[in-house]
């Protein structure tokens, strides 16, 4: 059985009457402001304080500053009012039968592939549809801080309650060599190519680069750290030049965009492994609209030969 989940020190109101007192710098100035008394604004001030277990103004100044704790909350405050006067325009929106506003996260290796479909899809659900190409990690961060509504990457964020997942492919990690390189068939062979070829990596920063790395390491190879990019692009075109080979993906690759007579791809020596491509929501606040994005990601997906 779960614990209790403890109540919130706050309410929206208080929040509104604090704020109020840091924009105008004095008690009475706020309850001009808001239509109410003084006392009743230092009542709710104090109440506030005693609630968090911290004092959120120094006293002994005029106008009023906030100490430490009240410039943190203040922050938090503002982007939590401004939350929920959102609220009444959204549910206004509804009536419409569309969103005002979705706004979407995409892995780079995906932009290529999904763009447009997601675009198709979503543009008959809101009104304005805002896609975002980068790093998972960023996406995820923004998902969890209500910047974004959800997202399709590489992590499924399975450590974190409330949201929900859909997963869309999984795709094995390939060996990227320009054309004309010999192709290594087995672990010995790679490790034997990488003492006069650099690998070329993916960032450090991006979860496809952890999961290469960290494999690396386990088929004992050494690979000096030379290049390393963000984008499949960056990655491919530094192979195509000739400057070393890569762990990709076939998606990576056709992401990359590049000229497939000036690359070669071959199955990765030794142990197979895959990376899992997710669509990651906050649980049951966008209705359907995840399952059936998720169902149009799959089916492009599936035509480009990506699933398996």
């Amino acid at each position: 059985m779960r614990d209790p989940v403890p109540a919130l020190p706050f309410d929206l109101r208080s929040l509104e009457i604090f704020l109020s007192v840091c924009e105008t710098g004095a008690m009475s100035s706020a309850a001009r402001a808001l239509g109410l008394t003084q006392p009743a604004v230092s009542l709710a001030v104090s109440e506030l304080e005693r609630k968090l277990g911290y004092e959120l103004f120094d006293r002994t100044v005029r106008p009023l500053a906030v100490t430490l704790a009240g410039g943190l909350l203040r922050q938090r405050a503002s982007a939590l009012i401004a939350e929920a006067r959102q609220i009444g325009p959204l549910l206004r929106e509804t009536e419409h039968g569309k969103l005002p506003l979705i706004r979407v996260g995409l892995v780079d290796s995906l932009a290529r592939a999904l763009t447009a479909p997601l675009a198709a899809y979503l543009s008959s659900k809101a009104d304005e549809v805002s896609i975002l190409s980068g790093l998972t990690a960023s996406h995820a961060s923004d998902l969890l801080t209500r910047r974004l509504d959800l997202f399709l990457g590489v992590d499924d964020l399975s450590d974190w309650e409330g949201l929900e997942r859909w997963q869309l492919a999984k795709e094995p990690y390939i060996l990227l060599l320009a054309a004309g390189m010999e192709i290594p068939k087995t672990v010995a062979a790679l490790r034997k190519l990488l003492q006069s070829r650099p690998l070329i990596r993916f960032s450090s920063r991006s979860q496809t680069g952890l999961d290469i790395e960290a494999h690396i390491r386990r088929l004992g190879l050494e690979a000096p750290r030379s290049f390393e990019f963000d984008t499949p692009y960056g990655v491919a075109s530094m192979v195509a030049a000739g400057l070393g080979l890569a762990v990709t993906t076939p998606l990576c690759v056709t992401e990359a965009g590049l000229p497939e007579a000036n690359l070669v791809t071959a199955p990765l020596p030794g142990p197979q492994i895959t990376r899992k491509l997710t669509l990651v929501a906050r649980h049951r606040e966008l209705g359907r609209i995840p399952r059936e994005l998720g169902e149009v990601a799959r089916r492009v997906l599936l035509e480009a030969g990506a699933l398996q």
